[in-house]
């Protein structure tokens, strides 16, 4: 008989601020492994060719903050002399931590400061399911779908989200607080969690929630 590892099947919370995403996986109280899936499936962008859309276009506004202007010239003084491209992925990982995903303008401008033709950075933002493509939700709930977590439950609880929220996998809520994608972790009380959420409490503490009896 298979046996429920210690590890649970729940969501992770991520939220985006001023300063960039926060995320709940950071706690020391519970070390939890991250494992992306598909990007058709993760909400990665859904599909590897490009459509524009009023929120993603190449003239939707993103020009980086001096501050991190700055970042990207500390980030490639790292790499040798006329190999700014193998800054591509911590170039574009600080555009999404600015806006909190990836717009097709921000990655033209992240090819423009590294001085390479913007297909080059498109193929690396469509590869990596961790770079969001379309916009998500202020509070970004990933669930994990790999056989070990269905094994102990993890649709229970996807279902559960999806019966609060009114959203499917890929969907955001209409006030756009809350968006929902396939992912890997752990849970308890959903219900709950999203309750303290919208409560506007401090995702902290609404994060011992799901650990305190873990």
């Amino acid at each position: 008989m298979y046996e429920c590892p210690v590890i649970h099947p729940i969501s992770a919370v991520h939220q985006y601020t001023s300063s960039g995403w926060w995320s709940n996986t950071s706690l020391k109280a519970r070390q939890v492994r991250s494992l992306h899936q598909s990007a058709a499936r993760a909400g990665a962008g859904g599909i590897f060719v490009h459509r524009d859309t009023p929120d993603n276009n190449p003239d939707t506004p993103f020009e980086f903050t001096v501050d991190n202007l700055k970042r990207i010239d500390a980030i490639i003084s790292m790499y040798p002399e006329g190999h700014k491209q193998a800054a591509t992925i911590p170039v574009l990982d600080l555009a999404q931590r600015q806006h909190g995903w990836l717009p097709i303008s921000a990655m033209n401008k992240v090819a423009e400061v590294l001085e390479v033709p913007p297909m080059r950075i498109y193929e690396v933002a469509t590869f990596y399911t961790m770079f969001l493509r379309q916009p998500v939700g202020k509070y970004h709930i990933q669930i994990c779908t790999t056989t070990p977590c269905m094994l102990c439950d993890s649709d229970s609880i996807l279902e559960a989200i999806q019966n609060k929220l009114g959203i499917k996998v890929g969907g955001m809520t209409a006030d756009k607080m809350f968006s929902l994608i396939e992912e890997d972790l752990s849970p308890k009380d959903i219900d709950q969690i999203i309750d303290e959420l919208k409560a506007g409490n401090d995702l902290v503490l609404v994060s011992e929630l799901i650990y305190k009896e873990l």
